[in-house]
């Protein structure tokens, strides 16, 4: 194997995982080692008392991510995200509606056809998950959640040419499946704008994937039951030092599945998952810099 991790050390890339856990000196913009984000609020509505309870912890959040589809949601629903975020300074995420369980392949649904994850099928998805950035992008809305990578790439290229707005930013969803160095690469040169790695990767595997690349890591400290329901909150510590910058990607484990339709009181119990993962930062890892309220880019 020595020739092979030669070749891969020459690119650039780490020689495998790193068992060692070096600590990342990368950093946000401004300063911050982590952010946090709070997954599956479909709604406005839910959005709100999030918000209000996020809050009342005296805690803030950098992101909102809605996961169902920006088809699903009324122009009166997203103007009124946008304003939400805008009134509490943090960014808004809306998903990408055409994917591969909308489409009317079955493939999807069967046992092996799953492991395609949402990527389109199909250059019409291509064109219609296109349509819904320019609607969202049209209301106010700059950030989006990212399925297929052929679509991300297009996307960065529409971005470069000014067809949608240059200030539009992508974020790779888990459900394509990432968890490797090389593919993290890969994304960041075709427009990514951070990287949600698949959910039970480990801290060497987290480690070699930052020394990699230079955009954000986006990792969930917790998981909804369809994909495990794994609870991090002990490992969050070590996440930050060795992965910064890195979204801290909370309140998972409230949801039963990805797009599942969360109601207030859900709303309420992924606030608290943010208090108690804070806790347990402040506690094993005080020194640790978080970004400040507003910080989007």
């Amino acid at each position: 194997m020595k020739e092979t991790r030669a070749f891969l050390k020459s690119m650039g890339l780490p020689e495998g995982d790193l068992y060692n856990l070096p600590t990342s000196e990368k950093r946000f913009p401004d300063g911050g080692q982590y952010r946090f984000e709070v997954p599956g609020i479909q709604g406005p509505t839910v959005m709100e008392v999030l918000l209000e309870a996020v809050d009342s912890y005296g805690l803030w959040l950098h992101r909102v991510t809605q996961t169902k589809g920006i088809m699903l949601l009324t122009d009166n629903e997203i103007m009124k995200m946008v304003s939400l975020a805008k009134e509490a300074q943090t960014d808004l995420i809306l998903a990408i509606g055409p994917r591969a369980t909308t489409d009317t392949s079955a493939s999807v649904h069967t046992e092996e056809g799953v492991r395609m994850g949402y990527r389109l099928r199909g250059q019409e998805q291509i064109v219609r998950a296109i349509e819904d950035v320019k609607r969202a992008a049209s209301f106010g809305c700059r950030s989006f959640l990212v399925y297929d990578e052929g679509c991300l790439w297009v996307l960065d290229e529409m971005r470069k040419a000014g067809e949608i707005p240059s200030d539009c930013r992508f974020k790779v969803s888990a459900h394509a499946g990432h968890g490797n160095p090389c593919s993290a690469k890969l994304l960041e040169r075709i427009g990514a704008n951070s990287i949600n790695p698949v959910r039970d990767i480990q801290l060497q595997m987290l480690a070699a994937m930052r020394a990699a690349i230079e955009i954000p890591i986006d990792i969930h400290t917790e998981n909804p039951k369809s994909t495990g329901g794994f609870i991090r909150h002990y490992e969050v510590p070590e996440m930050i030092r060795v992965a910064s910058p890195i979204y801290l990607k909370t309140g998972g484990s409230v949801a039963g599945t990805h797009s599942w339709e969360s109601t207030e009181s859900d709303a309420r119990k992924r606030a608290k998952q943010v208090s108690l993962v804070k806790r347990m930062i402040d506690q094993y890892y005080p020194d640790a810099i978080q970004s400040p309220r507003g910080s989007i880019v």
